[in-house]
């Protein structure tokens, strides 16, 4: 991570602490409603599929624009495969997480939270990429180079073996807080 985007986010971060435009908490919930509708795709395409109605096709490619334009309001530049990249993502994370509920709801706690876990991995890591602060290079930079974005208190609650998406996710968490208002 370029310490310059680290420094720029974490002013960025200060400003929504501060109650000033920023509002990273609207970006997050708008997340969750696109990773909603890329699940109701999947579901007009094997709706489609299945009874061969031609009507789910069409529902399908209407809840496609609307992801998209939706979107573009989280992603607003990007470069190579950024865009697909953080689709999938945002649908993997969805999907994990439906999963580990069904886990939860059958009193499988270990298999849930295993699955939690790498659901937000998966969000974390959307959110490093969309925010500028990570890309390929930095998961090949050593442990201390990564957690540089922390302050020193913070530094040790995150061991130094910590994969990428620990430290994401302690950057998400610093940083996006759906319930400041």
């Amino acid at each position: 991570m370029k310490n310059l985007d680290i420094d720029s986010f974490l002013k960025k971060v200060k400003k929504l602490e501060k109650g000033e435009r920023l509002d990273l908490s609207s970006d997050e919930d708008l997340s969750i409603g696109i990773m909603n509708l890329i699940s109701m795709e999947e579901h007009f395409f094997f709706t489609y599929n299945k009874t061969g109605d031609e009507k789910y096709l069409d529902l399908l490619n209407e809840v496609r624009e609307v992801r998209k334009s939706l979107l573009k309001k989280i992603i607003k530049e990007y470069e190579g495969e950024v865009w697909c990249i953080s689709k999938h993502l945002l649908a993997a994370s969805m999907r994990l997480m439906e999963v580990g509920t069904k886990y939860l709801t059958k009193g499988d706690k270990k298999n849930a939270a295993d699955l939690f876990k790498k659901s937000y991995h998966l969000y974390s890591l959307f959110w490093g990429l969309n925010l500028g602060v990570v890309g390929v290079s930095d998961v090949k930079k050593s442990d201390e180079e990564r957690i540089d974005f922390l302050t020193d208190e913070e530094k040790p609650k995150v061991k130094k073996s910590a994969s990428i998406f620990e430290k994401l996710g302690e950057l998400v968490k610093k940083a996006v807080d759906c319930c400041k208002e």
